[in-house]
């Protein structure tokens, strides 16, 4: 049973933000995916809910003038699987949407939702994470642009104000262009589930070194995270099998992951580590660098 005391359709982007500050209480829902399962559940502030589901303002891919790839908050993941602009320049994000759930899901749920939802096991933030991307946050009269990095403030916390709404999602050329990626997801199930660890590869290669190296993990800590660390560590350095081993070595001290129900510290650790190595192989393979 829902306890579900207000509904609004909003007509248009404006209209939804006009509607946020009108009534204070309320959150935002477009393909529920989340939203439903917390007012099912009874969780508390779910009970007031804004509709943006549908808005055509907020679900496009498209490239602009200055090549930057930009993706509507209301984009569902289907629609990255099936995008042309996508495959074509960060396959790596079609890895992550791909991993979202079943067919259903990936039918309706939106990459802003899976953004402002504020967990750490969102398969889309990893990625983008390593892919730099930069978010617009729209309000009546004031646009704000924030790198995903400083986006999430805790587990479930993001840095949205009241009346603020995600609207794109910015990747700019300097880092898709020339990089290749890889998004590898571990669960306990195949498909339909959390990701135990998510890890996101992004790098390039000049003359078998690796010229730029962008390593992102989801459940590795409380929020998304870079392994800044260990990203310094191995950029301008051949690429060789003891690579990976340096990787999967460094990435152990950027990390902070916990104990759940789910699976103990421990063993996230062990995931980490080798998922490091096995994304940037995959990634490498990409780039035409066989190891």
């Amino acid at each position: 049973m829902f306890d579900l005391k207000k509904h609004i359709k909003a007509t248009c982007l404006d209209d939804a933000i006009a509607l946020l500050i009108e009534n204070p209480n309320a959150r935002l829902i477009a393909g529920g995916t989340d939203v439903l399962i917390k007012l099912r559940h009874g969780k508390k502030g779910y009970s007031e809910l804004i509709d943006i589901n549908g808005l055509e303002e907020l679900r496009f891919i498209k490239q602009d003038k200055q090549n930057n790839i930009l993706i509507g908050s209301g984009t569902v993941f289907s629609d990255i699987i099936q995008s042309d602009i996508i495959k074509k320049h960060i396959p790596m994000l079609s890895d992550a949407a791909q991993s979202v759930g079943g067919p259903q899901i990936r039918n309706v749920a939106t990459i802003g939702g899976n953004i402002c939802n504020g967990v750490t096991s969102a398969d889309s933030a990893s990625s983008l994470f390593s892919l730099n991307a930069v978010l617009v946050v729209k309000t009546q009269g004031a646009i704000r642009e924030i790198p995903i990095s400083d986006f999430y403030l805790g587990p479930g916390k993001v840095d949205l104000k009241k009346g603020e709404i995600l609207t794109t999602i910015i990747i700019r050329p300097d880092d898709y262009m020339g990089s290749f990626g890889y998004y590898y997801k571990y669960a306990m199930r195949n498909a339909m589930d959390i990701a135990t660890i998510g890890c996101a590869v992004c790098l390039k290669v000049k003359h078998h070194i690796l010229a730029d190296f962008r390593i992102a993990y989801g459940v590795a800590g409380p929020v998304p995270i870079r392994c800044l660390k260990t990203e310094k560590s191995v950029t301008n350095k051949k690429i060789t099998l003891k690579l990976l081993d340096d990787i999967s070595r460094f990435v152990a001290h950027d990390v902070s992951p916990r104990t759940s129900w789910r699976a103990t510290k421990e063993f996230r650790m062990n995931i980490i580590c080798e998922l490091s190595k096995r994304a940037t192989k995959k990634a490498l393979n990409r780039a035409g660098e066989g190891l």
